[in-house]
């Protein structure tokens, strides 16, 4: 059962997901999303340019609590969404 949630996040969400932190943020162009399926389960790690990184966190972690949610709402409760800070 996990290849069909990798590969249906892969196909919809990936692109989803990144299209919506480029909306957000001040250089599109340095976000970068990519799936990494491990034994916890897939999970969708968000790379972004440094300077945006507060602008994708948001005050609070309420801008990453929020694509998590989209995300899981349009995914399954099954795929995670990580931010990450190295560029």
């Amino acid at each position: 059962m996990r290849p069909a949630t990798s590969s249906r996040a892969d196909a919809a969400l990936r692109p989803a997901l990144e299209h919506l932190v480029k909306g957000i943020v001040d250089h599109p162009d340095d976000v970068r999303v990519r799936l990494v399926d491990n034994r916890r389960g897939p999970r969708l790690e968000v790379r972004v340019h440094p300077e945006d990184l507060g602008t994708v966190i948001g005050r609070g972690g309420r801008t990453a609590r929020a694509l998590r949610q989209v995300v899981g709402s349009v995914g399954g409760k099954g795929i995670r969404v990580d931010i990450v800070d190295a560029f």
